[in-house]
């Protein structure tokens, strides 16, 4: 019986369009039939899932990360396995998949039919595939706006980046772990990671993967902010655990308080505050994948 996919593409992603016509294409060579509805601005992407989701086999989302992470809610309720057609700047839950970056390549993924579970990350209610996290990125998160990270792609993270890096000032915070353990630390980010890439190719921890039932949490203590440049390497390879003044701990469950309510990103968007519990969805979304 021939499937039927619902694709909803975010128009305003760096790489919209670019591909998504190609990649439907090759869903039809496929017999995989297609429900294309126009972009509405005034409807998220999980209201979309919800309004046709009765009338497909799948959903395949065109965009990057924050369109994945907006989807999430519905997906998990519907249990629509979720096609991906990276689109956005980092594309870093592609990157964690193993998929194709090209979107006729992606297409080619979703025609194939193979499907594997991974698990979603929650913060206070709120869902997340790669990592959620206060502190610098958090900062860095807010002040990118969508226009910039069209215009000027990964230039835009090592500019802002930079920005606030040379701003970056340590924060008091308390971590209580699913053990009960509490710890008091001073931070400049403090990151739970639930899949392995994140911010363009960094990894959370080197074994991390999307399906390993943890979460894995750095912070990062320096008190000289200047070493952290000198640091690239090690957070492309996940082995920033491996420096004296970072901390890490894996778990299913993290507490984190801080003196003043501090804003959280979840997958490039601010999403909520702390006092904040994250906690671990096991295998909540059905993905075509490798």
């Amino acid at each position: 019986m021939d499937r039927r996919a619902l694709i909803l593409a975010n128009p305003h992603s760096r790489s919209a369009g670019a591909g998504v016509d190609a990649a439907v294409a090759e869903l039809h060579k496929a017999g995989i039939d297609v429900l294309r509805p126009a972009w509405r601005e005034d409807e998220s992407l999980a209201a979309a899932i919800g309004r046709y989701g009765d009338r497909v086999d799948l959903v395949v989302i065109a965009g990057g990360d924050g369109s994945l992470n907006a989807a999430a809610p519905a997906l998990m309720e519907s249990g629509l396995p979720l096609g991906i057609l990276p689109g956005g700047t980092a594309n870093d839950l592609a990157r964690t998949l193993g998929l194709p970056l090209d979107m006729v390549g992606a297409a080619q993924i979703i025609a194939a039919g193979r499907i594997r579970a991974i698990d979603v990350g929650d913060v206070n209610g709120k869902p997340f595939f790669n990592v959620a996290s206060l502190g610098m990125s958090a900062k860095l998160a807010d002040r990118l706006s969508q226009e910039t990270k069209r215009r000027w792609g990964r230039l835009a993270y090592a500019l802002t980046a930079t920005k606030v890096l040379i701003e970056a000032r340590r924060f008091g915070a308390i971590i209580r772990s699913d053990d009960g353990e509490e710890i008091t630390v001073r931070s400049l980010q403090i990151a739970v990671g639930n899949g392995r890439h994140y911010g363009g190719g960094m990894i959370v921890e080197e074994t991390a993967e999307i399906n390993d039932d943890r979460l894995d949490l750095y912070s990062l203590e320096f008190r000289d902010v200047w070493k952290l440049p000198f640091m690239a390497l090690a957070f492309r390879q996940g082995r920033q655990g491996l420096m004296d003044e970072v901390r890490t701990m894996s778990g299913t469950r993290f507490e984190i308080r801080t003196r003043r309510p501090m804003p959280i990103n979840a997958d490039g968007e601010i999403v909520t505050e702390t006092p904040a519990i994250f906690s671990l969805r096991s295998g909540a979304i059905q993905v075509f994948a490798p």
